[in-house]
């Protein structure tokens, strides 16, 4: 189930119980087939006496990830993105335990609600200049929207990698989250928080990375 991992993170997991996160992007009221190996993952996280946490990325979700898309998605409204939260949290309680009073009770939280608060000139001022653009154009999403996949990218995508790091930095900070999971396609988002956690934090703030294999269709596309 494991396509790449970041160096020390099976360290990590084999030392103490370690909360770790899942992105879910709630553009519908449903999971689909894509989600089912990460669903796995967080699963199997809690059997192992870990704390998942599932993260539903209202604020994500209204900019549109570029990884294995050539093309820029419609954008949701606020309601619809909470009536997609809470059908999506009552598909995955029936795999986790969230109301458990287990010291590893899975938690579920919106991204939305700690990015919406947050002005543009503070999110340039303080995670923008802490990530290069040449660090964030050498990203395989990036590089395969730049050399001519698609119609381009839009500046909106193209910062995407930074708010998707800036929620592993948040997670990291007030939940005390160490790992994220995500699909072989997610290495480069996680990994630019990672580095943002390091930039912003110093050098001793670990943080890890976890990818599992995508389900992909017959033609080599990724299952949605």
């Amino acid at each position: 189930m494991i396509h790449d991992m970041m160096p020390g993170t099976e360290e990590q997991l084999q030392k103490e119980m370690t909360s770790a996160y899942v992105g879910i992007d709630p553009t519908a009221d449903s999971l689909h087939i894509g989600h089912l190996v990460s669903v796995m993952m967080l699963k199997h996280l809690q059997r192992a006496g870990h704390r998942p946490i599932a993260l539903v990325g209202g604020a994500t979700g209204m900019i549109g990830d570029p990884s294995m898309k050539s093309a820029e998605r419609n954008l949701l409204d606020e309601a619809t993105l909470r009536h997609n939260q809470d059908s999506i949290k009552k598909q995955l309680s029936k795999f986790l335990d969230f109301d458990s009073d287990a010291p590893n009770a899975a938690k579920l939280v919106n991204n939305y609600d700690w990015m919406k608060d947050i002005s543009f000139l503070e999110f340039i001022r303080d995670i923008g200049k802490c990530i290069t653009v040449n660090y964030m154009m050498a990203k395989d999403s990036v590089k395969k929207r730049f050399s001519g996949e698609g119609d381009g990218m839009s500046f909106t995508e193209f910062t995407y990698q930074l708010v998707q790091g800036f929620d592993f930095l948040h997670l990291y900070q007030t939940m005390n989250c160490k790992v994220q999971l995500g699909g072989a396609d997610q290495w480069g988002n996680i990994t630019t928080g990672t580095e943002l956690i390091r930039r912003k934090l110093g050098s001793e703030a670990e943080a890890f990375a976890i990818t599992c294999p995508l389900i992909t269709k017959a033609d080599g596309t990724k299952f949605g």
